[in-house]
């Protein structure tokens, strides 16, 4: 079978090979892959800034965005041939951490988890591949074509609820969200906003292309002024961000109402310097009771939640948010970014 792989710390390694079929063990489902996302992530392992092989190998397997198609599933699993599925990424650690060990595997303390496509575990970027029953989610058959948005709705969902957590230490009832960064996260983040009944503002950079019209048809508001300029006017109750803009982080955590959570999803670079008046934002979060948290990653139960909020959204809309679909052979194309991309996938099952 065809994959997509990379030699983990070597840029310029990407390339489309063949490579044994797989074998399910007991216990896995054999699957055929239907699409891939591309994320940031699968971005910095192919330039060699990430990733780490399986155990004796040098090369990975890409592909942490998952979608596929049951061809073989043991007997009393639940799961029939021709069922839609999408793979967990994570997997706990072998020893396991408390965290691990209570099925909150992203949150493990000691960092020996792996990940499918990322860290010590090919991914899904293959023709065929396998995956654990325990580790395997159902999708609405109907999501075939937008289902592999399951992953980034995951991340989304993860930190939603990370929200809702730290909002119920008191009385909580937010009515404005402020989302900073109109990437898939950022506009996943708002679909979940929306389908809360909460009042959805958008900042990004841009003023045209996709993503101002993909936010004003969710009903949410777009905007593309200074962060700072936008927080102090809405003072947002929740602000969900997703830009890893180290400015940007810093103006929304200075800008929300009273007892504002602002939840980071974005990843910073590190060497960047910024002039921050540090005893000015800690005697605001202390006076005001603010929290800053940050969530990355998804557990089983996020992957529940995400499955459900993609059944629930309009598929139209879904369909807009995948600008452009790359086939296997030419998945190099994928990693190539331009103005008017919002989520690139590549497709594994011959269909471009």
């Amino acid at each position: 079978m065809r994959a997509l792989t990379t030699k983990p710390g070597q840029a310029g390694s990407l390339r489309v090979e063949t490579v044994a079929d797989p074998q399910p063990a007991a216990g896995e489902l054999l699957v055929e892959g239907i699409a891939v996302g591309v994320c940031g992530t699968d971005k910095e392992i192919a330039a060699g800034q990430y990733g780490k092989a399986p155990p004796s190998r040098d090369r990975l397997i890409l592909g942490h965005e998952s979608l596929g198609r049951v061809l073989q599933a043991p007997d009393g699993t639940g799961f029939g041939i021709g069922d839609l599925v999408v793979g967990v990424v994570r997997r706990p650690d072998p020893v396991p951490c408390p965290a691990c060990a209570h099925g909150e595997f992203d949150m493990c303390r000691n960092g020996r988890y792996t990940e499918r496509g990322i860290k010590g575990i090919d991914g899904y970027g293959s023709e065929v591949w396998c995956v654990e029953t325990d580790y395997a989610v159902t999708l609405n058959r109907e999501l075939a074509d937008v289902g592999v948005l399951m992953e980034p709705t995951t991340v989304v969902a993860k930190a939603w609820e990370q929200v809702h957590s730290i909002g119920r230490r008191s009385w909580f009832e937010p009515e404005r969200v402020l989302v900073t960064g109109a990437g898939p996260i950022g506009l996943l983040a708002a679909l979940l906003g929306v389908q809360q009944g909460l009042d959805v503002h958008v900042l990004d950079l841009v003023t045209d292309g996709p993503k101002p019209a993909l936010v004003e048809s969710l009903g949410a508001t777009y905007h593309h002024d200074p962060a700072d300029d936008v927080a102090d006017r809405l003072q947002p109750d929740i602000v969900i961000e997703a830009t890893g803009a180290s400015r940007v982080v810093f103006d929304v955590m200075c800008s929300t109402a009273h007892y504002g959570i602002v939840c980071l999803t974005g990843v910073s670079p590190s060497g960047r310097r910024l002039d921050v008046d540090a005893g000015g934002l800690n005697r605001e979060l202390v006076l005001e009771n603010d929290v800053v948290v940050g969530s990355v990653n998804a557990n089983l139960r996020h992957y529940r939640q995400a499955a459900e909020a993609l059944a629930t959204a309009d598929r139209g809309w879904l369909e807009q948010m995948i600008s452009r679909r790359v086939p296997l052979h030419r998945a190099e194309d994928a990693f190539d970014t331009r103005d008017d991309d919002v989520k690139v996938v590549i497709t594994l099952d011959g269909s471009a």
